[in-house]
């Protein structure tokens, strides 16, 4: 019987410890977070719970009643803050609701006087919460559950030749469509999909590699070959029905650590013998090449028939994209996407260091010749006459806005399509000029055989966000209500504004508004020498988040850290997107990796819909003071996170997500969803949250795969079978949706993060799905080095 009373009375301590502890936390939170002022009921909960303890220890036959009013009290608060949303209300309540079915044991409440009808106010109060989270996990206020009725007609003849079964380009057609006409796999058998090989390239992260060493291939097939490349740029052959290498091209890539990428999105292709050859005589050495873009500042020609390089091409097969650059060094120059290709002409861009210095390379776009790899023409965003060419003793332009995203081309009207992103260093401008500025956020089109000017349009003015155009534009002819089918531009934003544009003129096509945008900041010392656009411009498309954030949007896993995630929240500057940067801290909302990131869109001429991924994470950059003329202690980034020099400006910047104290976003879920969009009407039809946070936990925390929406790198492919294909989230899944409810159909666990792009493909009406499950070294997925075909069985 003592044995007994010790137990109990131990438990009693323990529970009072706990109780004095929340309420002390809670108090001092709830009161910082009034004062900056944020929620109240943090403070309030706390007077109660200290009420309800001091019953508790006083063994009083109300306190469990007390205890139960607490519950609902904040339940009515969780749902006044958050409405049924599953995520957003189980942290308000999650601690109290295991301490509810604690005080439903023997142990704790033993020693009150009376205990069984307070603990059945308990009980009902813990039913009444598990009704609505149970409501709420299959009423989620945040999806669209749409359907889009309009039926998928007879694909239609490619205008630009690309046979149904390949996947000759980064976005299949070099219009950034990735959409493909097979429908041999379906809504109705895509849950049978089987693995039909797979293919281990051998290439992992080294010590010696950049911190963002990512796996972000799609490769290409033409014929019975894929054309894959691998971090290290090894470019491989591979037989598409089996997997096979057939051989490898190595180009002898010197990296180190200093590199802020080391990818390869992909490979291009170019057969002479396909060309209409009026402006350059196509090569008998070398009629089909594989190019390869190498991060040390390289392109090569391989010869796609036996995998040497093209000798009769540039120097021995390379071009040198460091020659004529200001302020060269190794990984300055980084291009890390698949040029394009014309019957004519190769036009490549390529990344700089963000944030380092202002002395830093050239982001000039310059087109070569197709056969020999001579320079034909360059567009140097930051001259005056950006297609003058460099002279004996001068350079292209430094620091000038660059192309590191894929660009996009129509073969009818030899245009290509330019996404530009800020002149370096991103987030303080008040140094750059007009002529800095002019190309900078936009998206640019030129002519592919000459470089010159057709018509530019700017997404984002005066850019201290790192705001790029960061993925290919998609071209598809979209028909208006009036019946009239136009020619049109897809740009995809880091914002979220989708801009459709006509693509021969440049004029909009869905309406775009010029809004007026946070000019002050309400914490903190003013920005010195800087200035902010006064409007930045809108589209009626947008996938942006609505509305501002406020401190009930701040989220983590318990009521403690969710405190903690307001309190950083009020303290930081934020007014809503596009809030200026500070050096008290500035909310950057959408943040760093945008609403749209490289991986882009699907779209489909034929139903005249989108398929895409956004996601919504915020960050928090920071600036601070230091002195511009000080020098330069390094070459190289080797990340785009955490504290960046900006050398030559009177600050650096400190850039990182907003994250809880125990690693977990700061805002609520969902962090990423699958959608997709009636480009008739331009309405989202359906939304849903796609990804579990399952391999985002250690494994002794791992939870059951529910679905919470998350973050993903890569785009979304779609097809003429219905079907969506994306990996792209940070758990380690391929998935296929129904393209016209957004229903999930099927999904395949990945060996490793699958941060990269589909393709499908048929060989003999066999039509394959083929992921790179390789991660992402900045992002946190598992890397590895697995290529995976899947087909039916």
């Amino acid at each position: 019987m003592n044995t007994h009373k010790s137990k109990h009375s131990v438990a009693k301590i323990i529970t009072s410890i706990i109780l004095w502890l929340a309420t002390l936390y809670l108090l001092i939170g709830g009161i910082w977070l009034i004062s900056l002022g944020g929620s109240a009921y943090y403070a309030i909960l706390a007077i109660a719970l200290g009420l309800f303890t001091v019953l508790y220890q006083r063994n009083c036959s109300n306190s469990l009643w007390w205890f139960a009013i607490i519950l609902i009290a904040t339940l009515d608060w969780g749902l006044s803050e958050s409405g049924t949303d599953f995520w957003a209300l189980a942290p308000r309540f999650d601690i109290l609701f295991l301490l509810g079915l604690w005080l439903l044991l023997p142990w704790p409440t033993r020693q009150l006087a009376t205990k069984h009808s307070g603990q059945a106010a308990i009980a009902i109060g813990l039913i009444v919460i598990l009704g609505i989270m149970l409501y709420s996990i299959n009423h989620d206020p945040q999806e669209i559950n749409g359907t889009i009725s309009r039926a998928q007609p007879a694909p239609a003849v490619d205008p630009n030749g690309v046979a149904a079964e390949d996947w000759p380009a980064y976005g299949r057609t070099q219009g950034g469509t990735r959409y493909s006409p097979l429908t041999q796999i379906n809504t109705n058998n895509v849950n049978q999909l089987k693995v039909a090989w797979t293919y281990h390239t051998g290439d992992f992260k080294t010590n010696n590699d950049s911190a963002e060493t990512t796996n972000e291939l799609t490769p290409i097939k033409i014929g019975n070959k894929l054309f894959i490349c691998t971090p290290h740029q090894f470019l491989d052959a591979l037989n598409a029905t089996t997997g096979k290498r057939l051989w490898r091209f190595d180009p002898k890539l010197r990296s180190n650590k200093t590199f802020q990428h080391l990818t390869c999105r992909g490979v291009s292709y170019y057969d002479a013998t396909k060309a209409k050859q009026n402006e350059t005589t196509p090569s008998t050495l070398c009629p089909r090449k594989v190019l390869l873009p190498v991060n040390d500042g390289r392109l090569i020609a391989v010869n796609a028939d036996n995998g040497q390089k093209c000798q009769d091409f540039g120097n021995n097969g390379e071009i040198n994209l460091q020659a004529k650059m200001p302020y060269a060094y190794l990984g300055g120059y980084n291009p890390t996407s698949p040029p394009v290709v014309t019957p004519s002409t190769i036009i490549i861009g390529g990344s700089v260091t963000d944030n380092l210095s202002t002395k830093e390379p050239s982001g000039v776009i310059r087109g070569y010749d197709a056969n020999n790899g001579h320079l034909k023409w360059i567009f140097d965003t930051g001259a005056q006459n950006p297609n003058a060419m460099p002279g004996e003793n001068t350079t292209f332009v430094h620091n000038s806005p660059n192309a590191w995203a894929p660009l996009a081309y129509d073969q009818q009207r030899n245009i290509v399509y330019i996404p530009t992103g800020v002149g370096t260093p991103d987030i303080w401008g008040g140094n750059r000029d007009k002529l800095k500025e002019r190309y900078a956020n936009s998206i640019v089109a030129l002519n592919a055989s000459t470089g010159k000017l057709i018509w530019h349009f700017q997404t984002t003015h005066h850019d201290l966000w790192d705001m790029d155009v960061p993925a290919q534009p998609s071209l598809m002819d979209v028909t208006l209500p009036s019946g009239k089918r136009v020619p049109a531009i897809y740009i995809l934003t880091k914002t979220g504004n989708i801009f459709v544009l006509n693509r021969e003129t440049g004029q909009p096509i869905v309406p775009i508004t010029e809004k007026s945008v946070p000019q002050t900041l309400k914490r903190g010392n003013p920005t010195k020498g800087e200035h902010y656009a006064a409007t930045q411009p809108f589209s009626a498309l947008s996938l942006t988040p609505q509305g501002k954030l406020t401190d009930k949007d701040m989220w983590g896993a318990t009521m403690f850290d969710q405190l903690v995630c307001r309190i950083q929240f009020k303290r930081l500057n934020y007014d809503g997107i596009y809030t200026p940067p500070s050096e008290n801290g500035t909310l950057v909302f959408p943040g760093n990796l945008g609403v749209f990131e490289w991986g882009g869109i699907s779209v489909n001429q034929d139903r005249q819909i989108a398929l895409m991924n956004p996601i919504g994470l915020p960050f928090i950059s920071r600036l601070i003071p230091t002195n511009p003329n000080r020098a330069q202690q390094e070459q190289g980034a080797g990340t785009e996170n955490g504290m960046q020099p900006m050398y030559g400006v009177p600050y650096g910047v400190e850039i990182n997500p907003f994250l809880s104290p125990i690693g977990l976003p700061c805002k609520q879920p969902a962090w990423g969803f699958v959608s997709g969009v009636d480009l008739q009407t331009n309405k989202v039809v359906w939304k849903k949250r796609i990804g579990t946070i399952r391999d985002s936990l250690p494994k002794l925390f791992e939870l059951p795969p529910m679905k919470i929406g998350v973050p993903g790198l890569g785009g979304s492919i779609s097809t003429a079978g219905n079907v969506m294909f994306v990996s792209a989230t940070q758990d380690d899944y391929l998935r296929a949706f129904d393209t016209s409810n957004g229903q999930l159909l099927w999904q395949a666990r990945l060996p490793a993060g699958g941060q990269a792009t589909p393709l499908t493909y048929a060989v003999n009406g066999k039509q394959y799905v083929v992921q790179m499950a390789g991660g992402h070294g900045s992002f946190g997925t598992k890397m590895g080095d697995t290529l995976i075909a899947y087909t039916l069985p």
